[in-house]
């Protein structure tokens, strides 16, 4: 198994953060520093992303959920975290639920899917990204992670150009063969099997995974809820106060 690339920071129940297709550990900076004041923190970079090794070849969403089970085992001996996905993290949430739930106290899917029915702009996005690099697709990617408003506060800007920054930097190979993961999910069966509490948290304003998407994950899950931001794809960049404050409602309530 690969060793990832990642973050402790914090005392206390650890809580994995996993971050969305093209961003990496530092995705989650805000939400870790709220959360780092009551939790162990582990975030981490995914194969092909951030400081984490590109690997060559064809990719799957179990990979990645055997990447956060080997992570989980190392970092925490293998005592049930916290797990904390959004979008491609999700995704990565669903399949480890299933995969390892020994290895999980509660699981969080952040403005994500469990199936993609349409898979033309996937084509291409792959496309896009082989003719003409990631820079082709950086700026329509953003723009779908943050709101218009947010993205025009000085915070906001900020945070959208490190963002684009991490995005351009990611391997062009290791992107589509993170990108083709993300379309070929198929959770809807998997889902029902879910035993651990779990948490849906929908963008209201999210136009990549809107919140239906959500609502289809909460009607398969056994027992699920469903908490709701006034954001875009990344939620927990533009409203990371919100975020913990849903995150630590659910966890008190365990």
């Amino acid at each position: 198994m690969i060793q990832l690339n990642i973050r402790r920071e914090g005392q206390g129940p650890v809580v994995v953060l996993s971050h969305a297709l093209g961003c990496d550990l530092h995705m989650w900076d805000f939400v870790a520093a709220l959360l780092a004041r009551t939790n162990t923190v582990l975030r981490y970079d995914h194969r092909n992303h951030g400081g984490s090794p590109v690997v060559a070849g064809a990719l799957t969403m179990e990979t990645l959920a055997q990447d956060a089970a080997a992570l989980i085992e190392r970092e925490a001996g293998g005592a049930p975290v916290h797990f904390v996905g959004l979008s491609m993290g999700g995704m990565t949430a669903q399949a480890l639920a299933v995969l390892r739930p020994d290895l999980l106290a509660s699981v969080v899917i952040a403005n994500s899917s469990a199936h993609y029915p349409d898979q033309a702009p996937w084509q291409a996005r792959e496309a896009a990204v082989r003719a003409q690099g990631i820079a082709a697709i950086a700026p329509g990617a953003v723009a779908r992670w943050l709101t218009p408003e947010y993205a025009a506060t000085p915070e906001g800007a900020a945070r959208a150009k490190a963002l684009h920054d991490t995005l351009v930097a990611t391997d062009p190979e290791g992107y589509i063969a993170s990108c083709n993961a993300v379309a070929a999910i198929d959770f809807r069966k998997s889902n029902r099997r879910i035993a651990r509490p779990t948490l849906v948290i929908a963008g209201t304003r999210d136009e990549a995974t809107p919140l239906a998407m959500s609502e289809a994950m909460v009607a398969a899950i056994p027992g699920a809820r469903l908490g709701q931001i006034e954001a875009a794809h990344l939620s927990a960049v533009e409203r990371p106060a919100e975020f913990v404050q849903l995150l630590q409602g659910f966890h008190a309530a365990l």
